[in-house]
């Protein structure tokens, strides 16, 4: 499946966002205001939502959308093609500018990803993927290919971990590995991807968009996301939240699920 407009729509449309981000990120009078579940929103998220949006709704008006900042419609379950975008993840980052935030865009067909875009705006690093064709990184002008690195024994992988949020499994969990590398927002999926760190997992529950895109850089790496039972993460479904995953270099995928579902069982 030829999807190179697709792609390129996106890639265009995740640097227009990012610049946009990057002028209220270097703003002194950015305002932060809060959402009815306590998350932060400001005017970097929805800016940054409707330059995304509105591109993707001009170039394919008859495909689904799906994106944190706009209120779900029903109609994208109709659809095949759906396009899953977070305008800005890792919000609480920006706020405290740590620069670790990323723009997502994904487009999945039938449930599963196609094409992933993560751009991170404050190193102008673009991340992009489409299936069977590999996963780059352009940064400094050149476009290198990714690929996860080949660790297969936990015990000298690197974990990678949240700054803003770990819970007492994932502590534990991180024992079983040599270190762990804290990064924010979708930042911690791209590690793997490039080799960096070998594995990341989320306890608690995340929303499709929030690891879209970045499964499908991943993936397109060599790399597997699954949920905490082994299973592929199917999109575009009625429910949006994901109750916890594991992403990996696909070494020893299988082992460290074990060893999470021991840990959970408190052994």
């Amino acid at each position: 499946m030829e999807l190179d407009r697709e792609l390129e729509v996106a890639k265009e449309l995740a640097l227009s966002a990012g610049k946009k981000i990057m002028e209220i990120y270097n703003r002194t009078d950015s305002q932060v205001s809060y959402k009815e579940d306590r998350s932060p929103l400001t005017e970097a998220d929805t800016q940054s939502n409707t330059i995304i949006m509105n591109g993707l709704r001009k170039e394919f008006p008859d495909d689904g959308f799906l994106t944190e900042e706009e209120k779900d419609s029903e109609e994208r379950l109709e659809k095949q093609r759906v396009w899953i975008v977070d305008p800005l993840d890792g919000t609480k980052e920006f706020i405290k500018h740590t620069g670790e935030f990323t723009v997502n865009i994904a487009l999945t067909i039938n449930g599963s990803p196609e094409i992933g875009v993560v751009y991170v705006p404050a190193l102008d690093e673009l991340y992009f993927s489409a299936r069977g064709k590999g996963a780059f990184a352009v940064r400094n002008g050149k476009k290198e290919k990714l690929a996860v690195s080949n660790r297969e024994k936990i015990n000298e992988m690197l974990l990678a971990v949240s700054r803003d949020h770990s819970t007492e499994e994932e502590k534990k969990l991180s024992e079983h590995f040599a270190g762990t590398e804290a990064r924010g927002s979708s930042l911690k999926g791209l590690m793997i991807a490039e080799g960096k760190a070998e594995a990341y997992f989320r306890a608690g529950p995340v929303n499709q968009w929030d690891i879209c895109a970045m499964e499908s850089v991943l993936t397109e790496a060599g790399g597997m996301l699954t949920d905490l039972t082994g299973n592929r993460i199917r999109y575009n479904t009625r429910e949006t939240l994901i109750k916890g995953f594991l992403a990996s270099n696909n070494r020893a995928h299988r082992e460290i699920l074990a060893l999470i579902d021991r840990i959970r069982r408190g052994e």
